[in-house]
């Protein structure tokens, strides 16, 4: 058996985990086409049908499925073997691509990963500041940082970040022209700042919760942004509410600039997580980052 084969039985493990050539393929490094070229070698080879594939979906066969079980042993050896040599390594190294959003770049990033870059030199640091909702598997990224509530079930997740509360603030030349809301329903009166992922076609719900109701609540208003601080700017100019972090309006309400309501629907939720695929090794440049981040939290 030459390399090339061994690399396609691995490639064949992989399609059959995921479930995917999409995800299957950014795991590997490789395009989606070339994976499948691969594939279809490799059950010429062999001279049976590994994979069923449809146009939505991809599952091994039932020949597949009995070579995956042979295959897993040999393959989780290998990878322990690899991951025994990691600790040979004195300094991490290596490129680490991370994505997030604005505002947790800011709070997380921008404290540790300067003192992270200086202590580890041989690590490149790729980041990705991204408002939408990246599937970080199929976009080959090592990492991702993001709110705990919206990290996938089947990702490892480490806290990096303290607990968060929503906030709806507005001026209070605002509140002198409209009556404050005292109920989430009310917001639908009121002129609203609203806010439009960039990987989703909606506008982005605001969401309360008092006493174990949840509330969604679609609001309308004048200005729609994909950028948190022109969406704050336009709220301390007066034009209308916005639904935002506490900690990123804290400074204005201490001033008297901004006036918060409805403090007692917005109870906290998780804060920032690191979070990376549960099949894939955290490598040591990751597990570097995570241990510096970590000790930012507790600092």
């Amino acid at each position: 058996m030459d390399r090339r084969e061994l690399n396609d039985l691995a490639a064949f493990a992989a399609v059959a985990r995921e479930r995917s050539f999409t995800r299957a393929a950014a795991l590997l490094g490789m395009s989606p086409s070339a994976l499948s070229h691969a594939m279809r070698g490799l059950e010429e080879w062999l001279g049976v049908r590994l994979l069923a594939r449809t146009t939505r979906s991809v599952a091994p066969t039932e020949a597949g499925a009995r070579l995956l079980r042979s295959l897993n042993p040999a393959l989780d050896e290998i990878a322990s073997g690899l991951e025994a040599l990691g600790g040979w390594r004195e300094r991490p190294s290596g490129t680490l691509r991370i994505t997030t959003f604005s505002t947790a770049a800011a709070a997380v990033l921008e404290p540790a990963l300067p003192a992270y870059l200086l202590a580890f030199p041989d690590v490149q640091v790729e980041v990705d500041v991204d408002n939408g909702l990246t599937d970080i598997v199929v976009a080959g990224f090592d990492a991702g940082i993001r709110f705990g509530d919206t990290v996938a079930k089947d990702m490892i997740a480490i806290r990096v970040g303290l607990d968060q509360r929503s906030a709806v603030v507005g001026t209070p030349e605002y509140f002198a022209r409209h009556p404050p809301p005292t109920t989430p329903r009310d917001l639908e009166q009121h002129a609203c700042i609203n806010y439009r992922l960039t990987t989703s076609p909606g506008l982005l719900p605001w969401e309360f919760e008092k006493d174990g109701r949840e509330v969604s609540i679609r609001t309308s208003g004048p200005l729609v942004v994909n950028n948190g601080p022109l969406a704050l700017a336009a709220v301390r100019a007066g034009v209308g509410l916005g639904y935002t972090l506490e900690a990123d309006v804290a400074d204005d309400v201490r001033a008297g600039r901004l006036v918060q309501v409805l403090a007692d629907w917005c109870p906290p939720f998780p804060g920032y997580y690191l979070y990376h695929p549960s099949r894939r090794q955290a490598s040591p440049a990751l597990r570097a980052l995570i241990a510096t981040l970590r000790a930012e939290l507790v600092s």
